[in-house]
């Protein structure tokens, strides 16, 4: 644990969020400015990621969600999402086992589908590896849109009703919230 961190107060520890979400925008702008090529901003963003996860596991966080890829960055130039992918692909390679080691488990929201079957297997094999760790569960939301998901709830919950295993007046928040993706 750091130093920072071990010598947090009790109350200061009791009073820390258990859910973090991080939305990662702004990397490729980071990089205009700097006149760097837009992937070094991404780059960059994943190294950012990586301290985040750290900081948040030492610091007891529960959940930490990472909106990395939303369904609207598909629309992005193909070399720029081919760049993405790559990196997602890497980290997962390379982090899976530091991850382990910090007892961190990943969970995946998203259109995960859309994705390339390479990364889709790689983030299979990255979730199997981790999937009996304890500690900060880590969601990843790929080919993400809050939109998107409200959608997909709606349709189970309308098949549901469709085949008689939900009568409408049993819809509710709850019923909402178990048909979302978190």
């Amino acid at each position: 644990m750091s130093t920072a961190v071990s010598h947090l107060s009790p109350e200061a520890k009791a009073s820390l969020p258990q859910h973090v979400a991080v939305i990662m925008d702004g990397n490729g702008r980071w990089a205009k400015q700097r006149g760097l090529p837009r992937v070094e901003g991404h780059r960059q963003g994943a190294e950012s990621a990586r301290a985040i996860i750290r900081a948040a596991g030492e610091l007891g966080v529960k959940y930490l969600t990472l909106y990395a890829f939303s369904a609207e960055n598909w629309n992005r130039p193909k070399d720029e999402v081919d760049a993405l992918m790559k990196y997602l692909v890497h980290y997962l390679k390379t982090e899976t086992s530091e991850l382990n080691k910090n007892n961190v488990k990943l969970e995946v929201i998203g259109q995960i589908y859309r994705l390339p079957d390479h990364v889709q297997e790689q983030l299979k094999k990255a979730m199997h590896t981790l999937a009996k760790n304890n500690g900060l569960t880590l969601v990843m939301a790929l080919s993400y849109g809050s939109r998107i998901e409200i959608v997909e709830a709606v349709r189970g919950i309308a098949t549901k009703v469709k085949e008689g295993k939900l009568d409408p007046a049993d819809i509710n928040e709850q019923a909402i919230s178990q048909h979302l993706w978190t």
